[in-house]
């Protein structure tokens, strides 16, 4: 039963589930994140598998001629047992990405691993432009991080956050929040030495419209970002923007490690439970 709530949001627990979802997706206009879940691995196997199932899903990807990319977490693939190895593992999926066309997405994850990230990240951008990292707004760091990954023209994905933190390294309320968002927003758009891509990676309706403001503010072009929503959360919205000629995202998770991402998108707000409860009731 369980899992008949979460597939709202995740597209099932095997890649062909997750081509699946990523077809369906292009068939609506909206290019396809594909994430195999899991994180915090430190058995070698699980890592090792991990590094091959990317591999494998940007191999089906390519194949089937699906507009999508691959988004990893760093400590999936190693983070936690070491810096080197994590480097190494996401190197051979940047790498692996790259020799396809491929885009490729580093998901951010708790605060102690935000810094580490960014720089595995940036020795990565140096060797494949078509790479980008999320910022987290709740994050009192984040502009300053933005700053310095805009310096380095570096790709990057807005999000709001998904794990708890301490009130020291992260704002709690959620105007503090969202006001951080758009200030982080507003950076992307008012950069005028852009020549890569970004993101704006929430369900948010003010959001979105203070997002589509700024674009016409400053007459960005349309390729040059994106909006990007999880998946079976707020399909009307991905519709409206697809209609409006924004270029969507919709991020699809699968593998077995459902039930911890689906507690957590629970947990990130409160808000989400009404947001689930909406999406089950979507025809």
């Amino acid at each position: 039963m369980l899992f008949r709530v979460a597939r709202k949001w995740v597209s099932g627990t095997t890649c062909k589930d997750a081509l699946s979802a990523a077809r369906n997706s292009n068939k609506r206009g909206i290019s396809a994140i594909l994430n195999f879940l899991g994180e915090d691995n430190t058995d070698n196997n699980s890592i090792e598998l991990t590094v091959k199932e990317y591999s494998l899903i940007l191999d089906f990807i390519n194949k089937n001629g699906i507009d999508g990319s691959v988004s990893v977490k760093p400590t999936q693939v190693g983070l936690k047992r070491g810096y080197e190895e994590c480097s190494h593992n996401l190197r051979q999926i940047s790498k692996k990405a790259r020799s396809l066309g491929k885009f490729m997405w580093i998901d951010i994850e708790s605060f102690e691993y935000v810094q580490n990230t960014i720089s595995i990240y940036l020795d990565l951008f140096k060797e494949n432009s078509s790479i980008g990292v999320a910022l987290q707004s709740y994050l009192r760091r984040s502009a300053s991080d933005l700053l310095h990954l805009l310096e380095e023209g570096a790709n990057v994905r807005i999000v709001k956050g998904a794990y708890r933190q301490r009130e020291e390294n992260a704002f709690q309320s959620m105007s503090e929040i969202n006001s951080n968002f758009s200030k982080l927003t507003k950076m992307l758009f008012e950069d005028k030495n852009r020549n890569n891509i970004f993101a704006i990676a929430t369900h948010d309706p003010r959001l979105i419209d203070n997002a589509i403001a700024l674009s016409e503010k400053f007459g960005t072009d349309r390729r040059k970002f994106e909006f990007q929503l999880l998946m079976g959360i707020h399909n009307e919205l991905k519709e409206i923007l697809v209609k409006r000629k924004f270029k969507t995202s919709e991020y699809i998770p699968y593998g077995n490690q459902w039930l911890p991402y689906s507690i957590r998108r629970i947990r990130e707000r409160k808000r989400n439970i009404l947001l689930l409860a909406r999406s089950i009731l979507q025809p």
